[in-house]
């Protein structure tokens, strides 16, 4: 197999050089160029074909999201974002997602730092086998009216494509949504930020995830990044707990301990469902859920950004049914209540 071909955009000629050792260490990436602003990083794609660009927002010349907007009407090809983790860069990072950027990380302190290492060259090599699709003005989605909720909880989980595709999914929710709970990896200071984002997209209110919050009619909980597992308690009613814990398939929080909480919470009154995400995380908890008698859906791989999360889920025999990312929303309304 022929190695993935990557150019490096960054206005940091340390940063550049940073990137550039720590994805070479990897025998299945070559680094073939690199840029230190858009103006150069055009005029490198052009000449070499990359299969992935990684891209930093804020450079000279064009801010990299303006970049990032015409490289998906112009040339759509993978693009993973490596910015710096801060609240203002997370609003930003959140946005080149939003535009059609496969993925986002941060920046590397070392070179030579395994975890950082691997991280990045992953994420780099699921990008090059990324579907990216040509950017439209799509006509907005408007929430489905006459939606009667039973009661059901709703778990979803998602991870590399999952910003665009959980915006999808939640702007077909209306105002008095099923109460449901959402594990998105993300890193932690990016969870906030994205709440805030559903929240603005949707007529249901969405928010962070927090300790003992009840699950209520209307709301939508998003798992927090960082050192904690959301799960789903029975307590006089059904509430979000936030747990500790190993990380589980290399996640922490993690798809199959939310899963897993909802099947034993839940059991058959419950839907659960697995977008486009990297790994196999959500496969097993899916399972769960399904001989718990609770109804699954799973992504399609033609509409997954990544068909890695829902791949292995359907083939553990965990999906009842695969969907298109666009018909998602309306079938969690169709299986979890009454809908005109």
């Amino acid at each position: 197999m022929s190695p993935v071909r990557v150019i490096v955009v960054d206005d940091s000629p340390t940063m550049r050089g940073l990137i550039s050792a720590c994805l070479r260490r990897d025998p299945q990436i070559e680094v073939v160029g690199t840029a230190g602003d858009p103006l150069e990083a055009r005029q490198a794609i052009k000449a070499l074909n990359p299969d992935v660009i990684t891209l930093d927002i804020e450079m000279p010349n064009m801010n990299g999201l303006e970049f990032l907007e015409k490289i998906m009407r112009l040339r759509p090809m993978p693009v993973v974002m490596v910015s710096t983790l801060t609240q203002a860069g997370a609003e930003a990072t959140l946005k080149a997602l939003e535009l059609g950027a496969v993925d986002c990380l941060a920046k590397p302190t070392s070179a030579v730092a395994s975890d950082e290492f691997n991280e990045l060259s992953a994420r780099v090599r699921a990008a090059a086998a990324a579907r990216i699709r040509p950017r439209t003005d799509a006509d907005p989605i408007h929430a489905d009216a006459g939606y009667t909720p039973s009661g059901d909880v709703v778990a979803i989980g998602s991870s590399t494509g999952g910003v665009e595709a959980l915006l999808t999914v939640l702007s077909h929710y209306p105002a008095n949504c099923p109460p449901t709970v959402i594990t998105q990896h993300m890193p932690a200071t990016f969870t906030k930020s994205f709440a805030g984002r559903l929240d603005r997209c949707t007529q249901a209110q969405v928010q962070e995830a927090y300790d003992n919050a009840p699950l209520e009619i209307g709301k939508v909980y998003l798992a927090p990044g960082g050192e904690k597992h959301l799960t789903v308690e029975r307590a006089g009613g059904l509430r979000c707990r936030l747990r500790d814990g190993e990380a589980i398939n290399g996640h922490r929080p993690s798809v199959d301990v939310l899963f897993q909480s909802v099947s034993r919470a839940a059991g058959p009154a419950a839907l659960g469902v697995i977008l486009t995400g990297m790994g196999r995380d959500g496969a097993q908890g899916l399972k769960d859920m399904r001989d718990a008698g609770a109804r699954t859906l799973g992504q399609d791989e033609a509409s997954c950004v990544v068909y890695g999360m829902p791949r292995c889920a359907f083939e553990a025999g965990a999906v009842e049914r695969q969907t298109p990312i666009d018909k998602i929303g309306r079938q969690i309304l169709t299986l979890t209540g009454k809908t005109r």
